[in-house]
């Protein structure tokens, strides 16, 4: 569905009373909200498209790379800002978590910090980060470490406890994101190391591995106790398989863990003779899989064919195509599917009520953006809102956030690549951007404009 028009400011006597953003359905101020936030709309919105009635702030700019997001029960604004091999540029001095906290209530982080000992040290950097019993857990290199937060200081002052290490990081997909659920426990990626686990890797029509071997610690979510320190990553507390790379996790409404799934790559540069270049710009959907306990979900045997709705065996296995289904017809099913090759890179489950009735219990998803749609146009570079309730999408994802790239659509181009996102304690939404380290405070009506 096509992105409604972009938010105007209506300058009307009862909009200048109250400050609202422009456009579209009214509703009272949340009970969260702050008096603080009655103000005027930005007239950019921080370079973004939006529905109607919706404004974003630039909470923060020129972080570093910044990746996934947490609040805290105080309201603080914490970032992992990820670098190392995949970014040369190394973190700025301080660390690589950012902490923020806005003191005025204008929507503008105006205090900030950093701390954590520096990923680049440990190889590869990190992208998880998560809340938990009033802790800060974030990834750092091969290890999950936790935070005692203080409400009273911003950063914390003593060191960090190890919660897991030893995690794979050789190859491709050496990121961890994790998601805690309420009791504890902790979902962790472990992408693939490979592209389609081919014997040479991403070569023309080199055959897959049979058995795939890393799979038996890659390619999978794995679960742990968030509460336990100096765990040790082994193949023993895997949950599921066959999940290329789940970069975003989360526990839905229902309890249970959802995360996305970044399809493989280069069907037609690989396979010529099965897959023309169109196909391959076209294939194989990006997924959004509820995760279960044993469930295979197919990597690298098989991708999910976005035209015939059903996983196929892929080339490398057997594949003919997409005609062939072979064992592909007992892997789990997706619950989304969405456009090959836009990279999502995180979602969140709508809890609060500040934003429209339609959007609670829904879920949004970042999409990073393409690199290989060619010969189409690159895509991807937003932020999407797919309805969903009782485990299931209940209608076709629409895009709500537009306007990233700025003028184009390229990694190494774009003005900015969403990446993480999370949910404000009034129910604003915060959403990053590791190409250029700036986070956005997206609020919905008169009373949640921010200044």
């Amino acid at each position: 569905m096509g992105l409604r028009p972009a938010v105007t400011f209506l300058a009307t006597a009862l909009l200048l009373a109250v400050g609202a953003c422009g456009g579209g359905e009214k509703t009272p101020a949340a009970a969260g909200d702050s008096a603080a936030t009655l103000a005027a709309c930005p007239g950019d919105n921080g370079g973004l498209t939006l529905p109607p009635g919706f404004c974003a702030t630039i909470f923060a700019d020129s972080l570093g790379h910044a990746r996934h997001i947490a609040v805290s029960g105080s309201g603080d604004v914490f970032v992992n800002t990820w670098s190392g091999r995949y970014y040369q540029t190394p973190p700025p001095d301080g660390g690589f978590i950012v902490a923020m906290r806005d003191t005025t209530g204008d929507g503008r982080a105006d205090v900030i910090e950093r701390f954590g000992d520096t990923p680049a040290a440990k190889g590869t950097g990190g992208t998880g980060l998560a809340m938990h019993n009033g802790m800060l857990y974030a990834e750092a290199g091969d290890q999950i470490v936790r935070y005692a937060l203080d409400a009273s200081k911003l950063a914390p002052t003593a060191a960090a406890e190890v919660i897991l290490t030893r995690l794979p990081i050789t190859g491709g997909h050496p990121m961890h994101p994790f998601a805690i659920d309420s009791s504890g426990t902790m979902y962790v990626n472990s992408g693939s190391s490979s592209n389609s686990c081919q014997v040479k890797e991403r070569t023309l029509e080199s055959k897959g591995q049979q058995p795939c071997a890393e799979l038996s610690t890659r390619a999978g979510v794995w679960r742990y106790d968030g509460n336990k320190t100096n765990q040790r990553f082994s193949p023993s507390e895997r949950l599921a398989t066959g999940i290329r790379n789940a970069v975003g996790l989360a526990i839905g409404l229902d309890g249970a863990l959802y995360t996305t799934q970044h399809g493989r790559d280069q069907l037609a540069e690989n396979w010529p003779k099965l897959y023309t270049p169109e196909q391959g710009q076209e294939q194989p959907a990006e997924e959004l899989l509820k995760v279960e306990q044993g469930d295979d979900f197919g990597w690298p045997t098989c991708y999910y064919d976005t035209k015939q709705q059903k996983r196929v065996l892929a080339p490398e296995y057997g594949g003919d195509g997409g005609t062939a289904v072979g064992e592909c017809a007992n892997k789990k099913a997706p619950v989304a599917v969405f456009p090959a090759h836009w990279a999502p890179n995180d979602l969140l489950f709508y809890r609060g009520t500040h934003f429209p009735a339609r959007y609670r219990g829904g879920v949004f998803i970042a999409f990073h953006g393409s690199w290989n749609r060619a010969p189409g146009p690159q895509e991807g570079y937003k932020l999407v809102f797919l309805p969903f309730a009782n485990g299931a999408s209940t209608a076709t994802h629409e895009d709500f956030a537009d306007g990233f790239a700025g003028g184009t659509k390229q990694p190494d181009r774009a003005d900015h690549r969403p990446v993480g996102l999370a949910e404000g304690n009034d129910g604003a939404l915060y959403v990053t951007d590791d190409r250029s380290g700036r986070v956005w405070r997206i609020t919905y009506g008169p009373a949640a404009a921010a200044k």
